[in-house]
């Protein structure tokens, strides 16, 4: 059954899908929280219209800054891929609940993938190529 498991049994390869993996889900959150930064007002109105106050948006920007960059390096792993998987379900619940439009459907599901996505990290780690590993071997 070497095709089942094709990449788990190669912790070279293993580790390059990990790094990879990573680079893909911390991208979007560390290039949103920049856009929140440059487009903070508009941004702030886009929070107070899905009902949250305005002054949780500097909490959102730096945790989708410092978690996304913990999440390319491989720092503290699993906790900040839980945490992510918990912001991505609340974020489609509460920005992306009109499941009848479509664009809001395909947001809603996109939220919940990348969910999945953080969950399957946190499940596997950071793999070798990761600060994480370097402190494991401490």
């Amino acid at each position: 059954m070497q095709l089942v498991n094709i990449i788990s049994n190669n912790e070279g390869l293993a580790s390059l899908a990990n790094l990879v993996g990573r680079v893909g889900l911390s991208v979007i959150f560390i290039l949103a929280g920049m856009n929140k930064t440059q487009y903070f007002e508009d941004n702030a109105q886009y929070l107070a219209s899905g009902g949250l106050p305005e002054f949780l948006l500097p909490l959102v920007i730096a945790f989708e800054l410092v978690g996304g960059l913990f999440i390319l390096a491989g720092a503290l792993t699993q906790i900040t891929a839980l945490a992510f998987a918990g912001f991505c379900v609340i974020s489609a619940l509460v920005f992306h609940n009109n499941l009848a439009d479509q664009m809001q459907f395909f947001m809603f599901f996109k939220n919940i993938a990348m969910a999945g996505g953080f969950l399957a990290l946190a499940s596997a780690g950071a793999g070798r190529f990761s600060v994480d590993h370097k402190l494991a071997q401490q």
